[in-house]
């Protein structure tokens, strides 16, 4: 097996690559910036992106690991681009090289009707998959969490910039998060066990509402007693009143961008079956809960209990 990886430098990547490298799996990873190469350490590297490949990228490749995606646009890179144009170059190009499996990185709620362009999106690229011909595997996780993780980041950030944390609506959305190390024993279980022309739906064994996992990262970061939610009607920032407003009205310092995208996504459940991994893969799954404090990074405590100053 010959693997070519794209978004082998996103958390999902970083962390699925170690593995790859135990496992014996061979491969080349598409890198914007050939800067990031030792990231890839043991894999052939080259130099592009999904819609700007040089025309040997997948000279010798059977399997294609498609990761890439983003979670907000910014610098020229959109939804349209990266996940429908991006993906559908990827495809074009595997087909010409006559890959046997493409392996696609979707999301719970993929939809064509989604009023999420996010979603809506990551649906696009799951028919371009679809359509093509290619035999495929399509995940569709809900939040994956562990070291590094841009979720986790964002939390502790929030968490610690302010004794108020500010929640868009009502909190009452529902995630499933899924621990990172789970999420690539499902992947290697894919890749080597079929999972052909097959489309998983992935989460952990917990739901959460989005103040149920606030509240965990408040406890893990030793802050629960003294941090209070805040919530403010979603309406105020969808009739154009900026995040950056209320958060100064409310005395919230070091507030995280959020765009008019996440706040939709906000709005959403992002859920499949509570037993999804064991009933497709066997195996159960690690709980968040109580764990959360292994993700979030050190320098974010700072007493010597280790918990948040």
């Amino acid at each position: 097996m010959f693997l070519f990886l794209a978004g082998a430098t996103g958390f999902i990547g970083n962390n699925l690559l170690p593995e790859l490298r135990r496992q014996g799996i061979k491969g080349r990873c598409l890198l914007r910036d050939i800067k990031k190469a030792p990231s890839c350490e043991g894999f052939e590297t080259v130099e592009g992106s999904l819609g700007d490949m040089p025309d040997n990228a997948l000279d010798g490749v059977d399997t294609v690991v498609h990761l890439a995606g983003i979670l907000h646009e910014a610098g020229g890179q959109t939804f349209e681009s990266v996940h429908v144009r991006g993906t559908q170059n990827l495809v074009n190009e595997s087909i010409k090289a006559g890959v046997k499996h493409f392996f696609y990185q979707s999301s719970i709620g993929a939809s064509l009707s989604s009023a999420s362009m996010y979603q809506k999106t990551k649906a696009m690229a799951e028919e371009a998959v679809k359509d093509s011909g290619l035999p495929y595997t399509i995940f569709r996780p809900s939040l994956v969490l562990g070291p590094g993780d841009g979720f986790t980041i964002q939390m502790a950030r929030m968490i610690s910039a302010s004794p108020i944390i500010a929640v868009p609506g009502d909190g009452e959305a529902r995630y499933q998060p899924i621990v990172v190390s789970d999420w690539i024993k499902c992947f290697l279980s894919a890749l080597k066990d079929g999972g052909r022309d097959k489309t998983y739906e992935l989460g952990g064994p917990e739901y959460f509402s989005f103040n149920e996992l606030v509240r965990e990262y408040m406890k893990a970061m030793g802050v629960e007693e003294r941090k209070k939610l805040f919530h403010f009607p979603m309406g105020l920032a969808k009739a154009g009143l900026s995040l950056l407003s209320v958060a100064k009205v409310a005395g919230i310092k070091n507030f995280p961008p959020v765009d008019r995208e996440q706040l939709q996504l906000l709005t959403m459940d992002n859920i499949t079956d509570i037993d999804s991994v064991k009933k497709q893969f066997g195996f159960e799954p690690e709980t968040v809960r109580g764990n959360i404090r292994k993700f979030i990074p050190e320098d974010y405590f700072t007493t010597s209990t280790g918990q948040l100053a």
